[in-house]
């Protein structure tokens, strides 16, 4: 058990070292694999989806008050909770 924990520890040292060259590849490489698997309408509707989802959890999921104002404008307080 503790040579998987190792050999993912040592994997993950190596890949940030790596730089951008390999991130690049990783992310062509899913890339590929995502069109080869779904085809090109649906793995871009996959990635407008992720990026949906990023935006709206940089926006509104990394400070509690924006939660809040959020849920008060989609519930608003005296309605439904």
């Amino acid at each position: 058990m503790q040579d998987k924990k190792t050999f993912f520890s040592n994997l993950f040292d190596d890949f940030k070292k790596g730089g951008a060259g390999r991130t690049g590849a990783l992310v062509a490489f899913v890339f590929a694999l995502l069109l080869v698997i779904f085809g090109f309408w649906k793995t871009l509707f996959i990635i407008i989806l992720t990026l949906v989802g990023y935006y709206i959890g940089v926006r509104y999921f990394s400070d509690e008050k924006s939660i809040e104002k959020l849920l008060n404008k989609i519930f608003p307080p005296g309605r439904f909770r």
